[in-house]
């Protein structure tokens, strides 16, 4: 647990959007919710922006296309071209028909690997990380809320942790000073 750190332990994911949206409402900002599933619908109450993950997709199926298209080009039409079928492979476009089913491959193929590994890369998640979790019942049947009382200015502790109690936390727990 952070310092200056509210968590509120809640048994229900209904609950637990709740008390989120109570926060919205009173301009106190969740730093975090934990679950043992997904929640949803909670992304836009606590704030969460959408993910450009889509669009990292296509830039990298578009270099997919790129790399089947250039190792086509070189490898079938200049540097050894091949008669396949009775067809003399002089141009690019007039083999293109041969070429698609190996292209979808390598887009498919580079824009998965890419979309992996971009996520690795934002979330922080790389080999040998230990795992960061407030409490280890949220992996199992309880849900948590998360708020940093430094970063909402103008809300006290005693605010934060009456919200949650009206909202129907179990427990409120911290080590936020008054």
């Amino acid at each position: 647990m952070g310092k200056n750190e509210i968590h509120g332990i809640f048994n229900d994911e209904e609950l637990t959007l709740d008390a989120c949206k109570a926060f919205r409402d009173k301009g106190i900002r969740v730093k975090d919710v934990f679950s043992p599933f997904p929640i949803h619908g909670i992304e836009p109450v606590i704030g969460v922006p959408r993910t450009r993950l889509h669009q990292g997709g296509f830039i990298y199926g578009l270099i997919g296309l790129g790399l089947a298209w250039t190792m086509f080009y070189f490898t079938m039409i200049m540097d050894w071209p091949m008669n396949i079928g009775g067809k003399p492979s002089f141009t690019f476009l007039e083999n293109l028909p041969a070429f698609i089913p190996v292209t979808f491959e390598m887009t498919v193929w580079c824009a998965g690997h890419g979309m992996i590994l971009s996520y690795l890369i934002v979330n922080k998640l790389y080999p040998g990380k230990k795992a960061w979790n407030p409490d280890p019942r949220t992996t199992d049947d309880k849900f948590l809320v998360q708020i940093d009382i430094e970063s909402n200015h103008g809300h006290t502790v005693e605010e934060v942790t009456a919200i949650l109690k009206e909202n129907g936390a179990e427990e409120v727990s911290g080590t936020a000073s008054a």
